[in-house]
Parts: C-alpha cells; structure tokens; sequence
C-alpha cells in the first residue's frame, strides 16, 4: 500500500479506538504505528534495509526501536519534571508565586496576577492541577472585588494554558523537541525554552484583553457570592475576611496588603524557595545553552556547567530543593507518598510520549513522511502551513493537547528536510496549533468550567473560544516570523 495512505489509515484507526472505544492512548498509538508498517509493506522493508525480510517482524522491531530509543532521551526528565511539580503543587508554593506576583502588579488588575501566576506555574505543573491549585485564589479575588469567573477564571486558565503548551519542561513541547532530535534535527532545549517563552507573551498579552471584553460582557454573572461556608476557613482567615468585609461596607477600595494579610494566614514557603524550584532548573538549561556556544565549552569548568545544565541533572537538583526544602516540614513517609503519587501521573504521559517516538520511527522509516513533504512542495503550499494544519488536525477529534503535539511532531518531524522551515518555528507550530480547541472532549475544558463555576454553554461561548483565538493570533505570528528566519 502507498505508505501516505497507510498512515491515514494508520491514524484514522487510531483516533476511532481513543474516541470510540476503551481503549487508552498508549495502546492505540502502538497498534497504530505497527499497522502502518505492516500496510507499508515493501516500503518499510526497503527503509529499515531488510529487503526480502519478514515484514511483521520488521514492523514490531521498528515500533520497539522507536520506543526505546525516545523513552531513553525522555522518560527520566518527565519524571523527575512530575516530582518537581507535585512539591510545589502541595507545599503552597503556587500560591506564595501569586502573592509575590501581587505585590508587584496590584489587586486592581486581580486577571493580571491570576494569569501570570498561571503563566509560570505551569512551566513545571500540568495545568490541569495547576488550576485546581489556584481556583480558590479566583474565587476570592471575584468574591471580593465583584468580578466575573467568566473573566477571573479564564484568564487564570489560558494562563496556565499557554505555558503548559509551548515551554518545556512541561511533557507536550519537551516530547516535541525530542522527536525533532530523534529525526537528526539541530534543535537546542534551552534555545527552545527562549523561544517558547517570547513566543508566549503576546499570547498572554491578547488574553488578557479578550478576558475583560468576557467580564464586561457577563457582567455582575458568576460572581462567587459574598456568604461563605465559615467552616471552611481557618479562625485567622476569617478575622481577615471580616476585616475586608468591613472595609468593603464602608465603600473603602481593597489594597494589595488585604490580600497579602488575607494568603499569609496560610503556611506558605518563602518566595526565594518557590521561584527558585520553578525557575533554576531553566537557567541551567539556558546556560547549558549558551556555554555550548562559547570556547568555555571546552574548559573543566564550562563541561560541569553543561553537566549541571543536562535536562536530567538541572530538574533532579530542583527535585532535591523541593523534597529538602519546599517539603522540609513533611514526614518522609508523606514525602515519599507525593513522589509516589507524581510517578502515577507521570506514568501514562511517559508511556504516550514513547508511543509517539515509535509511531515517528515507523512514519520516517516508510518513508510516508517524505512522500507527502515532496508532494506540498510541488503544489507550491506554504510549508509554514503544515505544522500549522497537522498540529490543529491531531487536536481536535481525541482532544489530548499531549496526544495532538507528540503524533504530530512524529508526522513533521521526518518532512523537515524537505520542508525547509525553521526547526523552531516548526516545533512551535505544532504545540501552538495542538491548543485548539479545547471543548468536551478535553478533560481542562471541564476543569476550567466547573471550577469557574460557569454553564457549559457559557464556557463554550468563551472558554473554547479563547482557545481557537490564541492560536489563531499565534498561527498569524509563526507565518509573519516564517518570512525573516528560515
């Protein structure tokens, strides 16, 4: 069978088995990527160099091998990445970020510190959790200052969205940049890490205008209601709250202080600690980066700082600080019991992103992949386009944005050669275009909503919308960028 065909049919299987069936993503990627070797027939004979061979053998070594071999580049560093993430999630050092963030930005722009906090919470922590976190901080921001969860709420979740998609560590893009290094292709984490971010600020910057135009629009609707359950909150919170009503039925305006008395009720870790377990194992990334670049790089100290700066290395350290320090207070029973539970959660995102490596090996050795390059640039397609369409065509029957970049960046990753666009615009594409949309089928759409306490019509209107927007606005960015870096 042509091997182009063979994996459309290959991934129209495989959809129809996530969406339909029982089955989870991980076996239906591997069945996936083993049907399409054998449907290749000949083709895949000839592109592992096993002419005359036995072709279900052939089509199960090459899935194994492209398990392996992503599993070994990746697997440790999701790992290390979950554990890094739970200690800030249940230490309360997302919330000693949003209090600091507060400090700096004021509590007259409450969707400014929520979204921010988000923006880099999410950098470690899956922003499913991430929001979980953090809700109760919008709740109290819209209880108190009388704004939407429609706008509180939506802006705390594209926040934690937009990082979640298009910053390693976090698993999708970290998958991303290992597939493209699996394929030959030169591109650098931490150049990736830069990029990500930069790309990410406008992003950021056209939500937070989209979000208020929400929260004029649903003005004085869902707005979590000034009564609370009293026995919910401890007697030092509640003396606070008190203090705030009072201050608010004097017709006096809320200042950063009522909310920083109001956070500091809870035990929270220091800021230093928090940012510095979310923040460090980036700069060793970074500086890994740019000591490679230098005649440094050769020098005793310029290796051990390159090995400080391995992905592996740089989130073990900050894994270190969290068990040692955001968790210092902990038992070793508890502490071992969150390690625990963040390898339960880092199990499923490993083993899919290890299918995925296996589906690219399988795509690339059919060459299937370069069929289809050559067959775009013959029809004279914008090949900034295909990344663009891939990434957003994975995405939106299965609903997995982690499912959409990682068998997305296996069919892209094989063309670039062909393609001749910029790895990192590329790279980028595809975790931009993986965002949308986010709608019943996404397990954060549901996050997002019943959280924010909002109708699921409601969130459809705004919620899913944002999430076609952003990429959308991001999508006329890589096209624009596309034109000056090739």
């Amino acid at each position: 069978m042509n091997p182009v065909l063979a994996m459309l049919i290959g991934i129209i299987i495989m959809m129809l088995m996530i969406i339909f069936t029982r089955m989870h993503a991980f076996p239906a990627m591997i069945i996936s990527a083993i049907l399409i070797g054998i449907l290749s027939g000949n083709a895949l004979l000839v592109g592992t160099g096993n002419e005359g061979g036995n072709l279900l053998s052939v089509a199960v070594n090459t899935v194994t091998g492209g398990f392996g071999s992503t599993m070994t580049s990746i697997g440790i560093v999701i790992g290390f990445g979950t554990i890094m993430g739970i200690f800030m999630e249940k230490s309360g050092a997302a919330k000693r970020m949003a209090l600091t963030i507060l400090k700096r930005v004021g509590v007259k722009n409450a969707d400014v510190v929520l979204g921010l906090t988000g923006f880099v919470v999410s950098i470690p922590v899956f922003c499913d959790s991430g929001f979980v976190i953090l809700s109760s901080l919008a709740k109290e921001f819209s209880r108190l200052t009388k704004k939407s969860m429609v706008w509180l709420g939506g802006i705390l979740g594209m926040g934690l969205y937009i990082t979640h998609f298009m910053v390693p560590p976090t698993p999708g893009p970290l998958a991303v940049i290992g597939t493209f290094q699996q394929n030959g292709i030169d591109i650098d984490l931490g150049m990736f890490i830069i990029c990500g971010l930069l790309f990410s600020i406008p992003l950021f910057i056209v939500s937070v205008f989209l979000f208020r135009y929400y929260g004029k629009k649903y003005e004085g609707q869902f707005v979590v209601p000034s009564e609370i359950d009293r026995s919910k909150y401890t007697d030092a919170q509640l003396a606070v709250l008190d203090k705030i009503e009072a201050k608010l039925n004097d017709g006096k305006e809320l200042e950063n202080s009522d909310f920083e008395e109001l956070l500091t009720t809870e035990k929270l870790p220091g800021a230093g600690i928090s940012f510095t377990v979310l923040l460090l194992p980036v700069f060793l990334i970074l500086l890994n980066t740019l000591v490679g670049q230098t005649a440094l790089k050769a020098t005793p100290v310029g290796q051990f700082i390159q090995f400080l700066g391995t992905p592996i290395i740089a989130l073990f350290i900050s894994l270190c600080i969290g068990a040692f320090g955001l968790a210092k207070d902990l038992d070793r029973k508890t502490v071992v019991g969150m390690m625990n539970e963040a390898c339960k959660d880092a199990g499923p995102i490993v083993f899919i992103t290890a299918a995925g490596g296996a589906l690219g090996a399988v795509v690339k050795a059919t060459g299937a992949a370069q069929i289809m390059a050559d067959g775009i640039v013959g029809l004279g397609i914008p090949a900034i386009l295909v990344p663009l369409l891939v990434g957003t065509i994975m995405r939106f029957p299965q609903g997995s944005g982690t499912v959409a970049m990682i068998t997305g960046s296996a069919i892209i990753a094989p063309m670039m050669a062909t393609l001749g666009i910029n790895p990192y615009l590329a790279a980028m594409a595809v975790c931009l275009t993986a965002m949308m949309p986010s709608f019943l089928n996404d397990s954060y759409f549901h996050v997002v909503t019943n959280f924010s306490g909002m109708d699921i019509t409601t969130s459809l209107k705004t919620w899913t919308i944002s999430t076609i927007i952003i990429p959308i606005f991001g999508s006329v960015l890589i096209v624009i960028l596309s034109l000056f870096f090739h």
